[in-house]
């Protein structure tokens, strides 16, 4: 499932030709996709103008002049692909299978988004603006790691008396909202923290942070940020929003790299894959304590 990188790039990609644009008429090819589609979808749609184009954890948000915001996810396989407009980095000719194409954007100005997605666990919903912070998708949600709200102070706080390892801890949306396995196994290297430790590893007595928190976080900023700037990480069906592969995955320090050796300098551990919750975990048992 792409992950919050994958989301933010694929937002980047589309917010060039939809923010500020208006759409002129919408196909719409099937009557569901994960969930059905709302009532009326496309006639809800047509004429609108996109004021804003957003994301909170892995979810994208189109924020229309009707006062409703059109919240959508791209499930496992889905992708938007973007035609009539001049494209940025990343460009490569290539994209879904045509049969799989499910709703296509026709903006002014000729432009087309089209929403490809063959397994179909995306979904796009309808809902007020003025509400969306409460809808049951949203209102549960955690800090944003990019945001100004996840320092160390939080984490210790969130984490004081948690007795679940900390991957897991870091995996639930309720506390950082939009961080996956992936980023988690590649945070946590880069701070050199065990992934296999008590949440509680964040936290003094008092709840004050511990060094492992003070690292912890400009650790996630940072391999966020690395990501996002590479265009996402491309496992098997993620694809940009001009059909681009992403390329984050050359920069594993640890995710699917079992048995090889650890790149962090200095450090002549090897990198293992253990299993959490049913979840693979690699991380390197010498310099991630």
């Amino acid at each position: 499932m792409p992950e919050l990188p994958e989301v933010e790039t694929v937002r980047r990609g589309l917010e060039p030709a939809l923010a500020g644009a208006r759409i002129r008429r919408v196909e719409q090819r099937r009557p569901d996709l994960r969930f059905p589609l709302p009532d009326r979808f496309a006639t809800r749609l047509a004429g609108r103008r996109v004021v804003s184009l957003g994301r909170r954890a892995k979810y994208l948000l189109a924020g229309l002049d009707s006062g409703e915001t059109l919240l959508m996810h791209l499930g496992m396989s889905g992708r938007f692909t973007v035609a009539g407009v001049r494209h940025g980095r990343f460009v490569h000719a290539t994209g879904g299978a045509a049969a799989h194409d499910h709703v296509v954007l026709h903006l002014e100005g000729g432009a087309t988004i089209t929403y490809n997605d063959p397994r179909r666990f995306g979904f796009m919903l309808l809902v007020p603006t003025a509400l969306l912070d409460a809808h049951p998708l949203l209102r549960g949600l955690g800090v944003e790691p990019l945001g100004n709200a996840l320092d160390a102070a939080y984490l210790a706080a969130r984490a004081a008396g948690r007795r679940s390892d900390l991957k897991a801890f870091l995996l639930d949306q309720r506390i950082v909202a939009g961080l996956g396995n992936i980023y988690v196994a590649e945070a946590l290297h880069r701070a050199g923290i065990s992934p296999h430790r008590a949440a509680s590893c964040l936290a003094r007595n008092g709840g004050r942070p511990t060094d492992r928190a003070e690292r912890l976080v400009p650790a996630i900023r940072a391999v966020l940020t690395a990501a996002i700037d590479a265009g996402g990480s491309t496992l098997r069906d993620y694809k940009q929003a001009d059909g681009a592969l992403g390329y984050f995955q050359h920069q594993f320090l640890v995710y699917d790299r079992d048995g090889e050796p650890c790149l962090r300098d200095g450090c002549k551990g090897i990198v293992r894959r253990t299993i959490q919750a049913g979840r693979s975990t690699f991380h390197c048992p010498s310099c991630q304590r």
